[in-house]
């Protein structure tokens, strides 16, 4: 539903990040390398020699994007850090992402995918995902 007091601002929100989610959330989250592919990227059984480079080049793009977001998430924490009950909103994001973050890691090391430092980290994010909550429980 569209706010009645900010109808551009809403819509935009709205189409944003529905068109995000679709686009590029749920595939990267699910098939990233498929997403990979349709976004042009080729992978190693689809390489020539001469363009080898073309995985790890893919491998930085990969780490860049998460590498964007953990920095856009820890500079709202900063900022809501301050005054958290003015900005509870960055709790449920933090919440959110370490809960992701804790079933992304499950993942890998179910399928045997990771090193063993991404097998640690699944007690960092769920710890970090526990804290979050009880964080966020303690605003008014």
């Amino acid at each position: 539903m569209l706010n009645a007091d900010q109808p551009f601002a809403s819509a935009f929100l709205w189409l944003a990040s529905f068109s995000f989610l679709l686009v590029y959330g749920l595939p990267l989250a699910l098939v990233p390398l498929r997403w990979a592919r349709w976004f042009q990227w080729r992978l190693p059984a689809e390489l020539k020699s001469d363009e080898e480079n073309q995985l790890p080049q893919l491998a930085e793009y990969f780490g860049r994007c998460t590498g964007a977001l953990a920095i856009t998430i820890t500079l709202f924490a900063m900022r809501a850090a301050s005054d958290p009950a003015a900005h509870p909103y960055v709790l449920e994001i933090i919440f959110i992402a370490c809960l992701g973050m804790t079933l992304v890691h499950v993942y890998g090391a179910l399928r045997q995918i990771q090193p063993w430092t991404e097998n640690a980290e699944i007690l960092l994010y769920a710890a970090m995902t526990g804290l979050a909550a009880g964080a966020w429980s303690t605003l008014p």
